[in-house]
């Protein structure tokens, strides 16, 4: 066949000359192909190219057999048509990472002080020795101490750019652990596709054009393709198209597949025709990845749109290694870092973050005023003293030193503020979180979202589907009934009518997903596998256990051969297969859950196999003896039916509910899926830790009960609720059909169990919990879900936990947490890490603030009392580098013990800093303090040493404050083991060597210490001390250990008078226009921090993506001409951009439609610029 060369771009036929011949369609005929949609897709196809199978021909692959799967072709596949592979943005390097460190404004504050400091060190005045100038250099015996002036200055800037390295390194690892996740999540994402006629599972980047792809309910495609053969089909293109209808796809409407998209309902083939940068998510993925600096470079490449462009045109794009797909659609694109300023994250912002930005904020706050006072005293002391009391004039001569004074004051006012601003606090976050995460990979917890790490230490209450998370996802037929007779356990095939049997088999193997089957056992003597829909595995595994085949059944009914499928969802509860008789009528097989399928059923085979009616008080008693006796064991009860059409006159397919009636109830089987004998414990652990758990599935309300009983959800005794689905609407809506919070609020407390559920009870219920204000503290729900439909649930669950193995992309996309092993035992383990996460922050502030308090009331009185901080900037910055970064790093990665589920979950607004760390921050600062304070006015009698009080500017380092440095440093190295423990417990030495990293720092700290006092010399403002002075100073540094005892004995409900600090934010606080629907509790202090950047950054983004679509326009890159047609919403953040038909509005089409928040609007209001352009 020969290359249409009419919709050939000049331009490619160079570089894929060499490989254009093997197939019958190039890169650009396929792309201008997959442009179009619907009725215009199924002309081009027809007219083209002949049909969809010609196009498998062309692209050298059978629709049935798939491809040969050859190394060689596939190559040759990848070379000419592209890898289904989105190329990565280049992570940020170090330098970037350091530069983005040094933007701290304490930090440049400290730079120019200290820069300031240096200059003045090395200007020596004509008349600086004049007497009139006071003092300077007195008590310099040697020159050489005058001259070292500028040790000071250096020294700051050495500790700043240490302090610098350190915050750089922290983000670099994190940015690669972020990315070893990104690639992890991807590596675990499988499609099934054909080859060589057999159905295999491989990683989504290894699918290439001509790939034959099954796909079915709750897939999310991975690459474009066109529709071979399809079942009631249908496909939520939102993601592309903004449109929130589900599409129909068929061969003869519209059978364009995309990628991205997700299969709501049906199954079906595809023959994959684009991937990677090719597929429309590519192409989006490209047009938004353009937007950094490179329109220059797009300009010229847009003239020809080929494949060799747009593959270089990708590498510009934002994102994290995207194979297509989809588990971070949206919000990958915009690069990580971005999305940390900008973007409002995906819930509001997690709980502990909103705590810790308002705590930073305040503390941030006092400090300041701490600084900017400790500065004004110490100029206003000076001038009076040195003009007012003494008399002095000021003389022209003597101004640099008296500059010098004033920047020495100012370098103590910064190192007050350093001290007092918790910058460890974020360090103590990231590092605690990103080490959970890592250990929770182990514990087969995947976390998508950092946050939600920490929320789940939160959690008070946890709605967990019943299917393969309570129990194991293995379900086996076990009772029957059949021909009038209830079988106890799987019946004798002999027993039963060759002529039913015949009809079991059939309806079974024919009217099951085919891509459900049972697979021989990987090793000996284990049990056979389930491939598929477990349900309808068990259903098949019954026809194995009556000793049939069902694979010869299907190999004489190909799926092909099917003429009609109502393929199972959550509305119908049902299956339905239609096949074509010979004869020209109709025989449909039917099965779904019990009661649903009874109530269709007019007629029933009896013992004799012959048809006979079936009526309301036959089909009462039939549930009352066998369907109700069969759930109260906890078995999920399926209905078998069969319904014959005449060949007179086809009855009209669509109208369901006439199809579906008048049916012949086969059989009734009883179908256990065991509970995980994990499982009770773990339960049973959940409520010790005051975690209530409720059980939500779709199951018949007896099967649901029986279960809940069996995994210890109802206790006996208890006073509970068990709601079907119907009923629990009933309870909680007005007349009008909505919602009522109050009715809601009545229900929930005591609810346990809600079967028969649909998708959207499950919302109903989690939003209600999560908004309810009854109860004296706000709950935080986490949920499970594994079907497309839980979508709605996960998103607005406080944690949404999707399981690995039988999760569908699209549950998985929408939750914060993947179970690799679909196990509600790792439910728990995520709760012991999160809890462990929130206790570690906790002990690392306890610390921090103990020293904060310390450190700013020392250099505040020092400095107003003695002229002079007893802590000079170097020693700080020291105290500050130990206790921010190195104690982030040892409290946060304390490992988490049982112990922690044994208290009730802390909720949302409970604050940071309890009663009990209060007491314990403020009487280790009242030890502190006076030990210090002692040490200063009196500890040069004390250990017979020269005071240090009221030195001259340049003079040596005195024995005396050395010590008081010291002894600070001790005290804190002993109270870094008190902050072990936040309850109020005793031993702090408990499990301590099961954290090496703690042992570490703290003996690293102790022996970095001793470095710095004997050769630290005037770098560190410290002399050496003897041996009796060491023992001295760490002797007071144990001291706060039994310090730490007794103030255990102090009960703090006696201590009425501390305050709690570090609460969540309240919705009280907030005026009501601030809260947009989706950010319920986004925190305050943040949002006035950020208000400006996000409007700033969105218009930006808006901006730029607005001029790329200019450019490609101007410069008339038509292939790409359909993919903005139809995707002007992607382009947007917030689906605030109406769907476009012509293309010429897209630059200003934000403003037409109506902007969801004040962001949008700003943007909008930027957009006629770009137009305009």
């Amino acid at each position: 066949m020969t290359n249409n060369t009419a919709d050939h771009h000049p331009g490619n036929s160079v570089t894929e000359g060499s490989h254009e011949g093997d197939f019958g369609c190039s890169l650009v005929d396929l792309r201008t192909l997959m442009e179009l949609r619907s009725a215009e897709a199924v002309t081009r196809i027809n007219t083209t190219y002949g049909g969809v199978q010609n196009i498998c021909k062309r692209l050298k692959t059978s629709p049935v057999e798939g491809l040969s799967g050859n190394p060689a072709d596939l190559e040759k596949r990848r070379q000419v048509f592209g890898q289904n592979f989105i190329p990565p943005k280049k992570a940020k390097t170090f330098l970037q990472l350091v530069w983005e460190a040094l933007q701290d404004v304490t930090l440049i504050i400290l730079e120019i002080a200290a820069i300031i400091s240096l200059g003045l060190s090395f200007y020596h005045p004509p008349g600086g020795d004049n007497e009139l100038c006071g003092q300077p250099t007195a008590g310099a015996e040697d020159e050489g101490e005058a001259q070292a002036g500028w040790i000071e200055g250096a020294a700051i800037l050495f500790s700043v750019i240490i302090v610098v390295l350190v915050t750089a390194f922290n983000d670099w690892s994190k940015e690669k652990q972020f990315r070893g996740l990104q690639s992890r999540i991807e590596q675990e994402q499988k499609f099934t596709v054909i080859r060589k006629g057999q159905v295999i599972q491989i990683p989504v980047a290894e699918i290439v054009v001509g790939d034959i792809a099954q796909i079915k309910y709750g897939d999310l495609l991975p690459s474009d393709g066109i529709l071979i053969q399809g079942n009631d089909l249908k496909i939520d293109e939102s993601s592309l198209t903004g449109e929130s209808d589900q599409v129909k796809k068929s061969l003869d409407k519209d059978p364009m597949l995309l990628s991205g998209t997700h299969v709501m309902e049906g199954s079906g083939r595809m023959v994959v025709t684009a991937v990677g940068i090719n597929s429309q998510t590519g192409i989006i993925f490209t047009l938004l990845g353009a937007g950094e600096g490179d329109e220059e470079k797009k300009v010229k490449k847009g003239k020809k749109a080929g494949a060799p462009e747009n593959r270089n045109k990708a590498k510009t794009q934002d994102g994290i290694a995207l194979e297509i797909q989809p588990l971070k659609s949206q919000e990958g694109v915009e690069n990580e870092e971005k999305e940390k300023k900008v973007k409002v994250p995906k819930k509001e912002k997690s709980v502990l973050q909103g705590k810790l930005t308002r705590l930073a904020v305040q503390i941030g706050k006092a400090g300041l005023i701490m600084s900017a006072i400790t500065v004004i005293i110490l100029v206003l002391y000076f001038v009076i003293d040195t003009f007012g009391v003494q008399r002095r004039p000021w003389l022209a001569e003597c101004t640099p030193i008296y500059i010098q004074y004033f920047v020495k004051f100012f370098i103590i006012g910064v190192t007050v503020l350093v001290v007092a601003v918790p910058e460890g606090l974020p360090l103590a976050v990231t590092i605690s979180l990103a080490y959970s995460v890592k250990k929770m990979m182990k514990d087969n917890n995947l976390v998508r979202h950092l946050d939600a790490c920490e929320t789940m230490g939160n959690a008070t209450a946890i709605c967990s589907d019943k299917t393969g998370t309570l129990t194991m996802n293995r379900m086996t037929v076990v009772q029957a009934y059949v021909g009038d007779t209830h079988y106890r356990q799987i019946p004798d095939p002999e027993a039963i009518l060759p002529k039913v049997l015949d009809l079991i088999v059939n309806s079974v193997a024919i009217n099951s997903a085919y891509t459900s089957k049972i697979l021989p056992p990987e090793k000996e003597g284990g049990l056979p596998r389930q491939v598929g829909n477990k349900t309808e595995c068990a259903l098949l595994g019954f026809v194995l256990d009556l000793k049939q085949d069902f694979q010869a059944v299907r190999a004489e009914v190909p799926e092909e051969k099917l003429y009609k499928v109502y393929t199972f969802n959550s509305v119908r509860k049902s299956m339905s297969t239609v096949l074509k008789n010979p004869d020209g009528s109709f025989r449909m097989y039917s099965k779904g859950a019990s009661e649903i399928i009874l109530r269709k059923c007019t007629k029933i085979l009896d013992k004799k196999g012959e048809v006979r009616p079936f009526k309301g008080p036959d089909r009462d008693d039939m549930v009352k003896k066998v369907i109700e006796p069969m759930a109260c064991n906890g078995l999920r009860t399926i209905c078998l039916a069969f319904r014959d059409f005449s060949a007179h006159a086809e009855p009209d397919w669509d109208s369901e509910n006439e199809i579906l009636s008048e049916l012949t109830c086969i059989a009734v089987v009883g179908i256990e899926d065991p509970v995980r004998t994990e499982v009770p414990e773990a339960i049973q652990k959940c409520q010790r830790a005051g975690i209530t758990v409720r059980m939500v599935t779709g199951d018949n309300i007896n099967t649901a009960r029986a279960i809940a009983t069996k995994c210890g959800i109802l206790l006996p005794g208890e006073d509970f609720l068990c709601l079907e689905g119907k009923e629990f609407n009933r309870l909680i809506r007005n007349e009008k059909g909505e919602v009522e919070q109050e009715q809601l609020d009545k229900i929930w407390p005591k609810l346990r169990v809600l079967a028969r559920s649909s998708p959207t009870d499950k919302h109903t219920l989690v939003k209600g919990i999560i908004d309810s204000t009854v109860g004296e503290r706000r709950q935080v729900v986490a949920v499970t879900g594994d079907g497309t439909n839980d979508g709605p649930a996960l998103k607005k669950a406080d944690v949404g936990f999707a399981m690995g193995i039988a999760g569908t992309d699209v549950a998985k996309e929408a939750s914060d947490i993947i179970l690799t092993d679909d196990n509600f035992t790792s439910i728990v383990k995520a709760v012991m890490w999160g809890r462990n996460v929130y206790d570690s922050i906790s002990k690392f502030l306890q610390f921090q603030l103990t020293v904060n308090v310390v450190a700013v009331i020392v250099a505040f009185t020092g400095a107003c009392i003695t002229q002079d901080s007893p802590l000079k900037a170097v020693q700080m910055l020291w105290v500050n580098l130990i206790m921010d970064t190195f104690a982030s790093l040892a409290l946060a990665t304390e490992p988490p013990s049982e112990s922690l589920l044994l208290r009730k979950p802390y909720g949302r607004n409970k604050p940071l800093i309890s009663r009990t760390m209060m007491k314990n921050i403020l009487g280790h600062a009242v030890y502190q303090l006076t030990i210090i304070f002692t040490l200063l006015f009196a500890g040069e009698k004390f250990f017979d040493i020269d005071s240090g009080r009221n030195v001259p500017l340049h003079s040596p380092p005195s024995e005396h404050y050395t010590i008081v440095f010291n002894t600070f440093v001790m005290m804190q190295l002993f109270n870094e083991i008190n902050a072990r423990k936040i309850h109020g417990e005793r031993n702090v030495f408990e499990s301590i060597f099961r954290n090496p990293i703690f042992c570490t720092v703290v003996l690293g700290t102790f022996a970095s210490q001793i470095l710095i006092v004997e050769f630290g010399g005037k770098p560190f403002s410290c002399s050496g001390l003897t041996l009796s002075q060491w023992f001295w100073c760490i002797f007071i540094g144990v001291g706060e250990l039994l310090w730490g005892q007794l103030i255990c004995t102090v009960p703090t409900s006696r201590l009425k008078f501390l305050k709690e600090a570090g609460h969540g934010i309240t919705k009280e606080d907030i005026p009501d226009e601030e809260l947009p629907e989706d950010m319920d509790e986004i925190d305050h202090a943040e949002m006035e921090l950020r208000r400006g950047q996000i409007l700033w950054f969105r218009g930006l983004n808006r901006i730029q993506t607005q001029m790329d679509v200019v450019y490609t326009f101007q410069t008339g890159a038509s292939s790409l001409q359909g993919a903005l047609r139809r995707q002007p919403s992607i382009v947007s953040q917030h689906h605030d951009v109406k769907n476009v038909s012509s293309p010429t509005h897209v630059a200003l089409s934000s403003v037409n439609s109506t902007p969801t928040t004040s962001a949008a609007a700003a943007a909008a209001a930027a957009s006629p610029t770009a137009g305009s352009e």
